[in-house]
């Protein structure tokens, strides 16, 4: 990862904001020496002139320090908030790329986290950056340069106070930097727990369960507050430290600087000066130590982020062979197919898979639950890949798409119903986001949605709460499917998808699909037996391994689990 890229497009905010503090830091330099003068000259001759001359070049230094803060702060700031935007936008996209797999290693609070406070504490940090990283050193050296030509074995006192102030702060970062990065950890964690509870808020107070997650909640705040508490120890303590040291300068300078004065080897306007820029010197030591704090702190953010941007991929389409190539016919085909989610594990969730369907069939996929049945489609659209053997789309291995193009041919309505704050249309476009309302409407009218659709008082833009909590299961899952739908996607999957609907509803869902999508590829995964038995073949599964493929007449016969799950669901219904 190249920090780089983000500095080059904003190379003129990053060197106009240092040098518009340097013009500060030259006033600060020259404030001193003028005032000097007036004590040394204006006042030990009583010049008028002189003092009134000297003041209007101590204004004019002071609006130009003001101009030189006002831009450096404004540049700074600049340079930094585009940084940053930046920054997050590459995150952000890189989290998109993502595969399952990838997603898995991290909790959706940590890449929240890494969002918003890691960037913004690198932001932060550039920005201090850029107002300081010149002006402290500059003020440092302008003011020590000042003071050594006024005085040079008064400024010796600086030679105990520079190295002691350096160590100080070397002890403190190297304290810091491990705690900053425990604190980054625990907000993570806090992050889960918040994310994890609201999102599940229905759950929580069905089971009467608030006072637990207020439990939860405390603990992963206390672990929070503790962290913190030992990160920002580190900087309660360095300040009271510095200032000490600041302080013990300032009364030894003050000592020999008054026996200099007393004994007529020092003007008073010189040691005055002298002594605003042992202050200046120490004060940068200060800017520079709080820096390094910040820098800390910055630096295990900056270690955070970069695990997400070096993050390899596990799925990429780099090395496609045929990236213009679409999914034209809907053809599949499984060969010896093998996969694990721990790459490093023994335990494989699908075991030597084969199989083939024809475009245009219409297949059941059925077995009990864990059985690696939604892993197994997963690997169609390439959600996941494959550890050993290939699966085919229209005779062509699915690495050797596009996953854009390969995606845009599959439509997967996925065992998790999600839909999204916004109108009910915002949510069907994300099928296609030029459909009109006609086409949305058919698409509906398939998923038997267009009824309980038009029923709202505002219809197709009736707005839904984020997760489309305000609608019924049933209707979430019909949504889903018309969302698919509007893909028209030659290969279509339904991941237990009409679990929450009544069977009368499900069977005029499986007629819409004979009739309209005759063409496409249609996968259905199902509990439910009544939702496969019509299908053209049904595959059984048991243990990540296919025990059975045929028609449902034929495993009827000759099926053993097959004939277990018919039995456990429709002897009580024929019975009735």
């Amino acid at each position: 990862m190249k920090w780089s890229k983000y500095v080059k497009p904003y190379w003129r905010y990053f060197v106009l904001g240092p040098l518009c503090m340097i013009v500060e830091v030259l006033g600060e330099v020259l404030m001193p020496l003028w005032y000097s003068r007036i004590l040394n000259i204006g006042v030990e001759r009583h010049d008028p002139g002189f003092i009134i001359l000297t003041c209007g070049l101590m204004v004019l230094t002071a609006l130009l320090m003001m101009a030189g803060g006002v831009g450096g702060a404004w540049f700074g700031s600049k340079a930094a908030v585009n940084f940053a935007a930046d920054l997050r936008q590459d995150v952000y996209e890189k989290i998109q790329q993502f595969s399952f797999a990838n997603i898995d290693k991290y909790s959706t609070g940590s890449l929240v986290t890494r969002l918003t406070n890691d960037v913004t504490q690198l932001m932060n940090f550039v920005n201090m950056l850029l107002r300081m990283f010149l002006r402290a050193p500059g003020m440092m050296i302008g003011a020590l340069i000042a003071a050594i030509a006024l005085n040079p074995a008064l400024a010796r006192v600086l030679a105990v106070t520079i190295p002691v102030l350096a160590i100080v702060e070397f002890l403190i970062i190297r304290m810091g930097f491990p705690r900053f990065t425990a604190m980054q950890e625990k907000m993570d964690k806090l992050n889960s727990t918040i994310q994890e509870s609201l999102t599940n808020i229905r759950v929580v107070k069905s089971f009467v369960r608030e006072e637990r997650e207020d439990r939860k909640f405390g603990r992963a705040n206390q672990d929070l507050k503790d962290a913190a508490m030992r990160a920002l120890g580190v900087v309660i303590f360095m300040m009271p430290m510095m200032m000490l040291l600041m302080n013990l300068t300032s009364v030894a300078v003050t000592w020999f600087g008054g026996n200099h004065v007393i004994a007529g080897d020092m003007p008073i306007g010189d040691f005055n000066a002298f002594l605003t820029y042992i202050t200046q010197i120490l004060m940068s030591l200060m800017m520079m130590s709080m820096l390094f704090m910040n820098s800390s702190r910055a630096l295990a953010s900056s270690r955070r982020i970069r695990e997400i941007m070096e993050e390899k991929l596990d799925l990429s389409d780099e090395n496609a062979a045929h990236k213009d190539l679409r999914v034209a016919r809907g053809d599949v085909e499984f060969r010896h197919v093998t996969f694990r989610y721990y790459k490093n594990s023994e335990n494989t969730v699908l075991n030597d898979i084969s199989f083939t369907i024809h475009a245009g069939e219409t297949v059941g996929i059925i077995g009990s639950t864990g059985c690696g049945k939604t892993t197994l489609v997963s690997m169609i659209p390439r959600l996941y890949d494959v550890d050993q053997g290939e699966v085919l789309v229209d005779g062509v291995n699915v690495k050797d798409y596009s996953l854009y193009h390969l995606r845009e041919g599959v439509g997967m309505v996925l065992q998790k119903n999600v839909l999204f704050s916004g109108t009910i249309a915002d949510n069907l476009r994300w099928g296609d986001e030029n459909a009109t309302t006609d086409e949305m409407a058919e698409a509906a009218r398939s998923a038997q949605a267009d009824g309980f659709i038009r029923a709202f008082g505002q219809g197709y833009e009736t707005e839904l709460e984020q997760g489309g909590v305000n609608v019924s299961g049933g209707q979430r899952q019909r949504l889903c499917i018309a969302r698919a739908l509007l893909k028209h996607p030659r290969i279509l999957i339904l991941d237990d998808s009409t679990s929450a609907v009544d069977t009368a509803t499900e069977a005029s869902i499986r007629r819409a699909f004979r009739n309209e999508l005759k063409d496409s590829t249609k996968i259905i995964i199902a509990q439910r037996i009544t939702s496969v038995m019509e299908a053209d073949k049904i595959i059984v599964m048991d243990d990540g391994a296919i025990t059975g493929i045929g028609s449902h007449d034929e495993l009827l016969s000759g099926n053993k689990a097959y004939q277990e799950i018919y039995h456990s669901q429709m002897d009580g219904k024929e019975a009735a």
